[in-house]
């Protein structure tokens, strides 16, 4: 029989009663799938909880209790008997929920069951402020903090923020990356990013980008696993760096990019990268690029004085303009001075050649492609303001014998017609610099003018232009190609990455990365911005009705052209029917103007030819009488004989420029001198290269959809040297398509201030309800 062992001793138990908890809080996230009302979809969710416990020596307890509850730990010889202290538990929940933290009300699988209380945060927001500010106070207050593997604010800290750019001089492009030091190793931010806008396109939104404070923070995980302990590395980034980040790197809105850590951009596009200067960043690299960027935004910080021998005292922005167009030179790239009509843009390039010349750079001539009205103004100002300049014109028959000569000359002048007639002769001679003014004669890019410009070597190229954008974003795209070749990509690319974004869809995020591109090379400034000198200018639409027998006529074209159009329409579709509702538009317009137009007829019908001509005739009168000096503008030639007919059975004194005017500076001298109260002047032939300071009164005779040709033709009068309010009356048919045209005029002018002036949104197109508008019954 074995022997019997001794009961083992019974182990002393020890009453602790006063031992206060310790807080330990448990920090983890879960993915999973839950039903989404609103679509009525499953999506995924991810859920975060924190799970509070108490630790009393070596074993933990959670839950609230009633009466005494004690807790038992082995410790050598004994066991420990611990008393929960509820107060003192209580008090570490309700300092849990001072921070937000309510009780979770909902299972989750972020932590396992029954290991603690479950709190929960109400939203991203609270988690971040909660992970970032206040979680590190209650580590040091002694809080136990325990992180679970996979834990969504689980953040490592950023370091530094890094900026590299590759760039080999004899290419067109360099590759920029952006990117944070983390853990000690550099990560690339545009992957990161570009991945966020894909899955979350509305977060970096331009527009929910804006409404961001600065301080705010974007949680973004970055793909990678931390050297140090395993863990899914993610950062917090703040909003007030991603802006300008955002807004400088467009092209991640435009998801055409590979992948990759680094952005391939035109060299050219270096001139945004001053958008990143004030970011605090460790720049490696590009050294060339940063001073490209620097000296295009900082140019009007330092502007430059005006060259001795100028005869003229340029004022304030036009110092700026002339700083710019050097900065252009020295940076060996072009541009599109943009200023409003009569802010002085010839006088800014004047100043500008004289500067070349007086620093020894004008070795070559320089030429000017214009319009052949412009041609007197440019060599009265070149003659005015810059004697020194030795001034070439080659235009008319005789022009062939000068160009054994132009060598000698500083400036040279030519016309657009002339230019691709005299190419063969032009491309023997490199230029210092080549100008085109009035630019917008270049927007069809297939013109012959615009393919013989392209070809012309020249070491700087300018456009002038008070419209860069008269009709659509073609015309710029071509102003550019011209100017920048190659930079925009080619018709077809710029049409697919922008004008069909823009114009048909109202792309705002594409709007505003053109804007972003074109604005270091396109310097702008509108006279309500720069000449507070000028006198006030009032614009009023003047109301006329339709005779009886234009009503009549108006009502039978109107039938006849609206089967016309949707019968086109319905063929060939409405982008490809734009020709059969222009000759539509021609067609009703000239009903408004006078039925001589339309019918030939010099008979005198019901009524009379032209309720209009019989309104301006009165208008006229008054004007006239209260001494007016009136500027009308038409864009037929064959209404001003109408009217001219009618100024003489009146005896009104007049001149007139038309396309068939020779010697535009004659009517041009005798209005301004005061000889004749009225200018005829029709609008493609006098809509430019005229300086008529002495009218204040411009009438708009037939008003047409393009306002840039209209305020082109009203700033004849509205210009530096105006002393005398001005004013501008429409005359429009009530009720008529002329009323029609007036509203969608609006929209094109809202387009041509968006990408011009980058303020607002684009949205051009016209709509099938645009045609039915247009071509709308009279009412009555």
């Amino acid at each position: 029989m074995a022997p019997q062992l001794p009961a083992p001793a019974r182990a002393e138990e020890r009453r602790i009663d006063t031992l206060q908890p310790i807080a330990r809080l448990t920090l983890g996230s879960h993915q999973s799938r839950v039903y989404h009302p609103g679509s009525g979809r499953m999506v995924n969710e991810q859920q975060h909880r924190a799970g509070l416990a108490f630790v009393y020596g070596k074993v933990a307890a959670h839950g609230k209790f009633k009466g005494e509850q004690r807790l038992r730990q082995a410790e050598g010889d004994h066991i420990l008997s611990i008393a929960r202290q509820p107060g003192a538990e209580q008090a570490l929940r309700q300092q849990l929920q001072q921070l937000g933290f309510r009780a979770a009300l909902r299972q989750s699988q972020a932590l396992p069951k029954d290991s603690a209380e479950m709190y929960e945060l109400p939203n991203e927001a609270a988690w971040l402020h909660f992970t970032q500010e206040q979680l590190p106070e209650l580590r040091r207050q002694g809080w136990r903090i325990v992180v679970q593997p996979g834990f969504a604010y689980d953040l490592a800290s950023v370091d530094d923020w890094y900026a590299e750019l590759d760039e080999t001089p004899e290419q067109r492009w360099f590759d920029l990356e952006l990117g944070i030091l983390v853990e000690g190793e550099r990560i690339s931010l545009l992957p990161v990013l570009l991945d966020v806008i894909r899955k979350h396109p509305a977060l970096l939104a331009p527009a929910n980008l804006a409404r961001r404070a600065d301080d705010e923070m974007l949680r973004v995980p970055l793909g990678k696993r931390s050297a140090v302990n395993d863990r899914p590395l993610q950062v917090l980034l703040p909003f007030g760096r991603l802006k300008p980040i955002l807004a400088t790197l467009g092209e991640l809105y435009l998801r055409e990019q590979p992948s990759g850590d680094r952005l391939r951009l035109e060299r050219l596009d270096a001139a945004r990268l001053g958008g990143l200067e004030a970011l605090p960043l460790e720049w490696h690299g590009g050294e060339r690029l940063r001073d490209f960027a620097r000296r295009l935004q900082d140019f009007a910080r330092q502007p430059c004085a005006a060259p001795a021998g100028l005869n003229a005292e340029l004022r304030p922005y036009q110092l700026e303009g002339l700083s710019w167009l050097q900065t252009l030179r020295a940076l060996e790239v072009g541009g599109i001075l943009g200023d409003d009509m009569g802010l002085g843009k010839t006088l800014q390039t004047l100043a500008h050649l004289l500067l070349e010349k007086q620093a020894g750079r004008l070795d070559r001539p320089a030429l000017v492609v214009m319009p052949t009205s412009l041609i007197p103004n440019w060599q009265d100002e070149a003659a005015r303001f810059t004697p020194e300049l030795r001034v070439l014109t080659l235009h008319g028959p005789s022009r062939q014998k000068h160009f054994a000569e132009i060598a000698g000359y500083d400036l040279l002048l030519t016309t657009y017609a002339l230019l691709p007639r005299d190419i063969e002769q032009w491309l023997q001679l490199p230029l210092h610099l080549l100008v085109l003014d009035e630019a917008q004669n270049i927007k069809n890019a297939g013109s012959k003018a615009a393919q013989a410009a392209s070809r012309l070597v020249a070491r700087q190229r300018l456009c002038l232009t008070g419209t860069p954008l008269e009709n659509n974003l073609s015309e710029l795209w071509s102003l550019f190609h011209f100017l920048l070749p190659g930079w925009l990509g080619d018709a077809r690319t710029f049409t697919r990455t922008y004008r069909t974004p823009i114009e048909k869809h109202g792309d705002s995020d594409r709007l505003q990365h053109l804007i972003g591109r074109i604005r270091p090379f396109l310097l702008r400034r509108r006279k309500e911005q720069v000449a507070h000198e000028l006198p006030p200018k009032t614009e009023i639409l003047h109301w006329v009705e339709l005779t009886p027998a234009q009503r009549d006529l108006y009502e039978t074209v109107r039938l006849a052209m609206d089967r016309k159009v949707r019968d086109e329409i319905d063929r060939k579709g409405l982008a490809r029917s734009q020709i059969i509702v222009l000759e539509a538009l021609l067609k009703l317009r000239q009903v408004c103007c006078d039925l001589r137009l339309v019918k030939g007829a010099t008979e005198r019908p019901r009524g009379g030819s032209s309720g209009k001509l019989d309104n301006l005739l009165e208008m006229l009168e008054e004007q006239l009488a209260e001494g007016r000096r009136v500027l009308l503008f038409s864009q037929f030639t064959s209404m001003l004989a109408l009217i001219e007919e009618s100024l003489q059975q009146r005896g009104i004194d007049y001149v007139q420029i038309t396309g068939d005017t020779r010697d535009r500076r004659t009517p041009v001298r005798r209005f301004q001198n005061g000889e004749v109260p009225v200018f005829l002047i029709s609008l493609k032939a006098g809509g430019t290269g005229l300086n008529l300071t002495a009218a204040d009164t411009v009438i708009h005779y037939d008003p047409w959809w393009n306002p840039a040709a209209e305020n082109q033709a009203t700033d004849r009068a509205y210009r530096i040297g105006q002393d005398k309010p001005v004013f501008v009356y429409k005359l429009i048919a009530r009720g008529t398509v002329e009323e029609k045209i007036q509203q969608l005029q609006t929209r094109k002018a809202e387009l041509a201030a968006s990408v011009l002036e980058g303020t607002g949104d684009a949205d051009w197109r016209l709509q099938q309800s645009d045609i039915d508008a247009l071509l709308a019954p009279l009412e009555g």
